[in-house]
């Protein structure tokens, strides 16, 4: 669970102790708006407590969440009872309870449909999920496929909750009201990768049983999407309409599939991509590291040389290509690479430590130290501790025992993290056995392990257990 629904569940939790408290207004234990992880929270709030807290307390939302299944029967045939609460009550595990929620929900349904499928679809989805929650899945799937949840669905569509944009543009799609711009449309601005999926599979499948040609419009629409399959679709579509010529502009886009898509057309339309990318990084235009990434990908290993004067050049993100280049063609020049972990972009030092990875324990452990030490460059620091990780052993130990009170957050996180990993109760650490010195750094960081695995650590590897502070 994120931050956010950690967030959502402790307001749930603290609506219903201030429902049980008397604490809580009139006007509702839960804000308006609240999403179903508030909802969930409070009803399991509710339900915690022991019976006698229930004594001092009237309110109907406690009754709807009430342990005792006659009292929650009671309350659906309240008037007005709490729609949320109605849902949820909808996958109770009391046959007559669920009975009668269910029979409250249909009705509020049919009386007011939009704001009904508006306020309580993504609580719906999320209850979809449990033992019971089906039925009241299947009840709103339905209405929204219905005449009235057309206002409904179209509003979905922008809802934030991305279950509930993802169930609405698959409905859409299933109803086939859309035509091939608007699905095209849809599919361009989303910004949810799978709903954005959902919309461009419909427009593919439309543009393909079109017998005229894919529509300019929807083809001129998806190259200007947001997400990369999006765009990809579009370049596909360009050799169906007959507009092969144009993929060739696509080869310096910032995805790789969009760069895959787009040498698959220039190929099928009789193009050569390598030429193509080629003028990309050598012509009179601006370079961009996504042109050096697709010369890269259609390249070769006799490429080095040109990839190699690219690191010169004055962008970082360029300079940051050509290292990524360099990688795409086998091609690993590891006194470069690792001056290269001084470079002022931190993007070329984090491509250069990638580069160096699978090498990392032919790299000389002391200069990785020199950069990781204090006063450096934050994305230095990172680059080489990076590579020290992956080296392993003493090294980078000491490295991550001097990290574990640095200035820098992130490298005191990752540093815990890492002595913490060197624990296993079926092996032993990957340090040398009987060393002093890794005694000594062990020493340094047992804050991060019970007294208990810091013996085994210690025996693991041949190390004189620490004296006890009963014994001396």
């Amino acid at each position: 669970m994120g931050a956010e629904g950690r967030q959502a569940t402790e307001q749930g939790r603290a609506a219903a102790q201030a429902v049980l408290s008397g604490a809580a207004d009139g006007t509702g234990p839960v804000p308006p708006g609240a999403g179903p992880e508030v909802w969930t929270a409070f009803d399991q709030g509710i339900r915690s407590y022991a019976p006698n807290r229930y004594a001092g307390t009237d309110r109907p939302e406690a009754a709807l969440c009430h342990p005792d299944g006659r009292i929650r029967q009671q309350a659906l045939r309240a008037p007005h009872p709490t729609p949320e609460l109605v849902v949820i009550r909808c996958a109770d595990w009391v046959p007559a309870v669920r009975r009668d929620a269910r029979r409250v929900l249909a009705g509020q349904l049919a009386a007011d449909p939009l704001p009904a499928l508006l306020r309580l679809t993504p609580l719906v989805l999320r209850l979809g999920r449990r033992e019971q929650g089906d039925w009241a899945l299947e009840l709103f799937e339905e209405a929204l496929r219905s005449a009235a949840g057309g206002p409904a669905l179209a509003r979905l569509h922008d809802s934030p909750d991305l279950p509930t944009r993802r169930l609405a543009a698959r409905t859409a799609v299933g109803t086939g009201a859309q035509d091939v711009r608007e699905l095209a449309r849809r599919a361009a601005a989303e910004p949810d990768p799978t709903t954005a999926r959902i919309w461009t599979d419909a427009a593919l499948a439309l543009a393909a049983a079109s017998p005229g040609g894919p529509d300019a419009e929807a083809v001129d629409t998806l190259l200007g999407g947001h997400g990369p399959l999006v765009r990809s679709a579009g370049v596909t579509l360009l050799r169906r309409a007959g507009r092969g010529a144009e993929a060739g502009r696509h080869l310096g886009d910032r995805s790789g599939l969009v760069r895959a898509c787009a040498r698959w057309v220039v190929r099928r339309d009789g193009g050569d991509p390598y030429a193509l990318s080629l003028a990309r990084v050598t012509g009179p235009g601006p370079v961009t590291a996504a042109a050096v990434l697709g010369f890269a990908e259609c390249g070769g290993r006799e490429d080095a040389p040109l990839l190699r004067t690219l690191l010169e050049h004055p962008a970082g993100a360029v300079r940051a290509g050509a290292v990524a280049g360099l990688r795409l063609i086998d091609t690993h020049d590891r006194a470069l690479l690792e001056r290269l972990l001084d470079d002022p972009a931190p993007a070329v030092a984090r491509e250069a430590s990638l580069s160096l990875r699978d090498s990392a324990d032919l790299l000389h452990p002391g200069r990785l130290l020199e950069r990781v030490a204090p006063g450096r460059p934050p994305h230095t620091r990172r680059a080489a501790y990076r590579l020290l990780r992956a080296r392993g052993g003493t090294a980078a130990l000491r490295a991550s025992v001097d990290l574990l009170a640095d200035a820098d957050p992130d490298l005191r996180r990752i540093a815990g993290q890492y002595v913490q990993s060197l624990w296993s109760p079926h092996r032993p650490p990957a340090l040398p056995a009987g060393d002093p010195e890794v005694g000594a750094l062990l020493d340094r960081c047992t804050g991060l392990f019970s007294d208990y695995v810091t013996d085994r650590m210690r025996r693991q590897l041949g190390l004189p257990l620490r004296a006890s502070p009963t014994n001396g």
